[in-house]
């Protein structure tokens, strides 16, 4: 009896204390479209809009590139076709052959160097990429704690990405709490005005965040008959 007196006489005085103790406030969450907010933000339409004018710059010498495989690729069929002539000497034939072989070789080292150059150019991009969408992805992150604090609230989910299962992070929420469209209008204040011939163009369709995927002909040379 005495040690069930004290099991509840605990009991009451953990009671009392809890009662004590300020209730914590219920609390306050928020959502955002953190792509939404990326890909509306000025400063990566603009990153996304050089990174592409580089990449084309690049695309136009690789396609300079391929001119220069294609020639190489016909003068080794061409010298091909003159060691394979039995109306020329056979001297003329056998330095033809020779002329051939070190064509091929020649073509096989540009066709290497347009692959190194396609290759290290997309990497450097999409890093180029990736390294300004990490710098303004904390601008975006600041505006959303400012407009947070702001109204108040205690947490904010990002309603844009999908979960491990392909669901949505937030499967629902009130457009009341949603501070996306605050946030892109806090991020967008100092804009600078678009020059008037590019305000007077019909607008362009959006730039790839992905890099211009370069490609590099495979020449295959014409083979020898045995």
């Amino acid at each position: 009896m005495n040690k069930l007196l004290r099991i509840l006489a605990t009991l009451t005085a953990m009671g009392g204390l809890a009662a004590a103790l300020p209730a914590q406030p219920a609390p306050k969450v928020l959502v955002i479209d953190m792509t939404k907010a990326l890909d509306s933000y000025y400063k990566w339409q603009d990153g996304k809009a050089k990174v592409t004018e580089v990449s084309q710059k690049a695309q136009d010498q690789l396609d300079e590139k391929k001119k220069e495989m294609q020639a190489l690729a016909d003068q080794y069929k061409d010298l091909m076709e003159q060691s394979k002539n039995t109306v020329l000497k056979a001297e003329v034939r056998a330095q033809a052959e020779n002329d051939a072989q070190k064509k091929l070789g020649e073509l096989q080292q540009r066709q290497q160097d347009a692959e190194s150059f396609a290759q290290s150019t997309r990497q450097q991009l999409q890093q180029r990429l990736n390294n300004y969408r990490e710098l303004l992805m904390d601008d975006i992150k600041n505006a959303v704690a400012a407009i947070a604090r702001s109204r108040g609230a205690t947490l904010v989910f990002d309603k844009g990405g999908p979960t491990l299962i392909g669901t949505p992070a937030v499967v629902f929420s009130d457009a009341e709490y949603d501070v996306t469209d605050e946030v892109l209008k806090e991020l967008n204040k100092d804009r600078p005005p678009a020059p008037p011939a590019a305000a007077a163009a019909s607008p362009a369709a959006p730039a790839s965040t992905a890099p211009t995927t370069f490609s590099v002909p495979n020449v295959t040379p014409a083979q020898k008959k045995p």
